[in-house]
């Protein structure tokens, strides 16, 4: 059964803390805006589809529970488009976040002039039905991200015949980061179930450790094989282990893929993508079409998070015991914050790389896989199917 990090009714949301993976099982209530922001802000919500969704979410439960309380259908729109710009400040580099706001702003303000007798309570419903789509559509487009992008790796000459294949991954991009399914996560997911994955590779993913923390967890839960490397071993496993291993591709997510396909992503994919280049791999960005941002030109453009030197020098989590026969076991009660780093260490920080799109082989969306054409992606073609 595949993880579900968001659980969502009418009036009422949920989230699994990631900042308590994977060592507890922790559900949040998320009763307003607010909750939402902070939560997202703090990392106990992470992955653009995901925030996106809870950011969403948390204005429907918020509207739901103290409806008709705004006045008119005009003071109603105001109100819900100040909330929804408040919330896109919690994350600025994760696009689907703002591109869920937009989409949402616009219904709203449809609602608001179909509004008859200016009544609020067809604009708030308005918004719930939509945002409530939006956790429906999101994993319905991972599944079908999961198989276009599977398809395309069981293609490759080194996948031939009925061999296995292996594959490298980088941050968390599972259930964890979406609504469901995942968007990486999700091809390997799909590889999987069709009996042909040798071994999900994943970095540990510094500083946060998403990798070991959260994709780790996912894949044990899912008994989906799977190894941990370190961020700085993913050479190492390409050149010793990639014939042997039958070591395909890189499959990274996204937050952000400008129109020429640059893509934003955790740090270190950038590193990724050169190593991929090196070895002969093939390197995928994973992200639905929410994620492509054609108003951005190129990754020159995208604004890159830097966060507390703090991540890098402090780690935290439960304390463990080794005992006499060699077994360790956790102490879920006891958190404990162990110093890595000398003290008055300076540090920098991005959250975020740009890997250029000339590094990249092709970006899996729910309508398909993109290739370069003469050097060059065609990321507006996406949106040809919806016309």
């Amino acid at each position: 059964m595949v993880l579900q990090a968001i659980k969502y009714t009418p009036g009422s949301l949920q989230i699994l803390d990631q900042l308590q993976l994977p060592h507890k099982e922790v559900y949040q209530n998320i009763a307003n805006v607010e909750d939402a922001w902070h939560a997202i802000k703090d990392m106990r919500v992470r992955g653009a589809p995901a925030i996106a969704i809870v950011a969403a979410l948390s204005l429907a439960v918020e509207l739901y529970n103290k409806k008709d309380l705004y006045g008119s259908s005009r003071q109603t729109k105001e109100y819900i488009v100040e909330r929804l710009e408040y919330l896109v400040t919690s994350r600025p580099t994760a696009v689907n976040l703002a591109d869920a706001a937009r989409k949402l702003e616009k219904r709203v303000t449809e609602a608001a002039a179909e509004s008859q007798d200016n009544q609020c309570s067809h604009v708030e419903d308005s918004y719930i039905t939509a945002a409530q789509d939006m956790l429906i559509d999101d994993v319905q487009d991972n599944q079908k991200i999961g198989s276009h992008g599977a398809s395309w790796i069981l293609k490759l000459p080194k996948a031939d015949g009925d061999r296995q294949v292996s594959v490298l991954t980088h941050c968390n991009t599972g259930s964890l980061a979406t609504a469901g399914y995942g968007t990486a996560l999700g091809v390997i997911r799909s590889l999987d179930k069709s009996q042909r994955l040798k071994c999900a590779y994943y970095t540990e993913t510094r500083p946060y450790n998403q990798g070991s923390r959260l994709t780790g967890y996912e894949l044990i839960h899912d008994n989906i094989p799977c190894t941990l490397i370190t961020d700085s071993m993913a050479a190492a496993l390409l050149r010793l282990k990639g014939e042997t291993q039958n070591i395909v591709a890189i499959i990274v997510g996204a937050d952000r893929v400008a129109a020429n396909g640059d893509t934003a992503n955790k740090i270190g994919t950038y590193a990724l993508a050169i190593l991929a280049k090196h070895h002969g791999v093939k390197f995928l960005v994973a992200a639905p079409r929410t994620t492509i941002d054609l108003g951005t030109s190129s990754g020159e453009a995208i604004i890159i998070e830097e966060r507390h030197s703090r991540e890098m020098t402090v780690m935290k989590g439960p304390r463990t015991r080794t005992h006499d026969h060699g077994k360790s076991t956790v102490d879920t009660t006891v958190v404990e914050e162990v110093s890595t780093a000398a003290m008055g260490t300076q540090a920098w920080n991005p959250a975020f790389d740009v890997t250029p799109a000339d590094l990249i082989d092709g970006i899996v969306t729910e309508v398909g896989v993109f290739e370069k054409e003469e050097g060059i992606f065609h990321l507006e073609t996406a949106f040809s199917h919806d016309s």
